[in-house]
């Protein structure tokens, strides 16, 4: 067990192990956006690292198939920064908030050595999708492209650019997707750590395998911070669910089935 999962199992709650926790039609979510750890703030302007804060988390929400309604900001601030910048962060996290319709009813500002973000998102939801009830022969595809985000950070390590545009920066959430599609869903989850640790978690949870019917590289399958879907389905429902992704304008990639064999996931632990 990786420090991650040994610390976490220290908690026994049955509401811990999704991407967000489902209680009476609510869901609620919450992760950590540091400076130093998730960016660098010579990699991104106060505006899109408040923007980005805010999807990482929104992304936990639509998941689940969850609409988000309030936001809670923590965010730590280093005595160095001026007006300017602090308006820019104001106005990543209103620009996304209109966006989503979120209303920010509060949350906490200190003063830190670097920029330290939190949020936490407070959404409705009516049919939830869980990571729960994957089944032997289930089809397990992934939303839009993956192994971009980390070609792009290795970049930004390396001290070049990228483009605005870029999956690193700018997230594209799959909520109409998800919303069309949660019919024929059996399970998912945004892929944040990557397909191969994110594939590790569901198979654990579902005590249950996988036989890949397409090869995916280890650059791409170990490729974190994509914010994609991953998502598993019955193979009865494979036309439906292809046809919904065509609505959206969502490519999607059918890559395994689940089957009654072990998971070895092929990356190295992000978090620790």
């Amino acid at each position: 067990m990786n420090l991650e999962n040994y610390f976490i199992s220290q908690f026994n709650s049955r509401h811990i192990g999704d991407d967000g926790a489902c209680i009476d039609n609510m869901v609620y979510s919450k992760d950590a956006f540091f400076e130093n750890v998730h960016f660098k703030r010579t990699w991104m302007s106060c505006f899109e690292i408040a923007k980005k804060a805010m999807l990482v988390n929104i992304s936990d929400a639509i998941a689940m198939n969850a609409t988000p309604k309030y936001a809670l900001l923590s965010v730590a601030m280093p005595k160095n920064m001026s007006k300017k910048e602090m308006s820019d962060l104001a106005a990543g996290f209103l620009f996304v908030a209109k966006k989503y319709n979120i209303d920010i009813i509060g949350g906490d500002t200190i003063s830190n050595t670097k920029l330290d973000i939190s949020v936490t998102i407070i959404s409705s939801v009516k049919k939830v999708l869980l990571r729960l009830k994957v089944r032997e022969n289930y089809l397990l595809a992934y939303t839009g492209e993956l192994g971009n985000s980390a070609k792009e950070l290795k970049k930004l390590l390396n001290g070049g650019k990228i483009h605005k545009k870029s999956k690193f920066i700018d997230i594209n959430l799959r909520e109409q997707f998800i919303a069309n599609t949660i019919r024929h869903l059996k399970a998912g989850m945004d892929i944040s750590d990557g397909l191969y640790s994110d594939l590790d978690k569901i198979t654990s949870l579902n005590k249950i395998g996988i036989n890949f019917t397409i090869n995916i590289p280890k650059s791409v399958g170990c490729s974190g911070e994509e914010y994609e879907m991953l998502v598993a389905f019955d193979r009865r429902d494979k036309k439906a669910v292809i046809r919904r992704a065509a609505q959206s304008r969502t490519k999607l990639t059918i890559f395994a089935n689940a089957a009654r064999k072990k998971y070895v996931n092929r990356c190295k632990a992000h978090h620790f």
